[in-house]
């Protein structure tokens, strides 16, 4: 069994899994819009170019992600996306990256459980947590 997240975007799917892509170090393996599959009949008026289907891997890891038409999106609540690293200096750069034009909700920051831990939004309304744990 494995288990992975799927990531519901407004539009903004493919600039999304680009940045993520290069915020993360993960590679794009699928990339496939509306006008390129069967349901290309299907889709909203101008929304051919729109994403149907993203993945990313990001080693054994797998983020999915699509463009919902508007009738089905909504914003993302009542989740994060965790990563979980060994590196606090690549905690940071990760956390800055991610937080780049989106909203921080917790600062990067040592606290009880974790050398650093950090919540935010990012530009593409999607919450993420950043932990790096304390060495053992």
């Amino acid at each position: 069994m494995q288990l992975g997240s799927h990531l519901s975007f407004d539009g903004q799917c493919e600039a999304a899994f680009q940045r993520y892509e290069q915020c993360l170090g993960g590679k794009i393996v699928a990339m496939m819009t509306y006008a390129g599959s069967p349901m290309a009949a299907q889709a909203p008026p101008g929304w051919g170019n729109k994403i149907l289907h993203a993945t990313l891997t990001l080693g054994y890891q797998v983020l999915s992600g699509a463009d919902a038409p508007p009738e089905h999106y909504r914003r993302p609540q009542g989740f994060s996306v965790l990563l979980s690293l060994d590196d606090a200096a690549e905690a940071e750069r990760i956390f800055n990256a991610l937080a780049e034009k989106g909203a921080v909700q917790m600062p990067l920051q040592e606290t009880f459980w974790a050398a650093r831990f950090g919540m935010l939004v990012d530009r593409f309304g999607i919450p993420w947590m950043i932990n790096c744990a304390k060495p053992a």
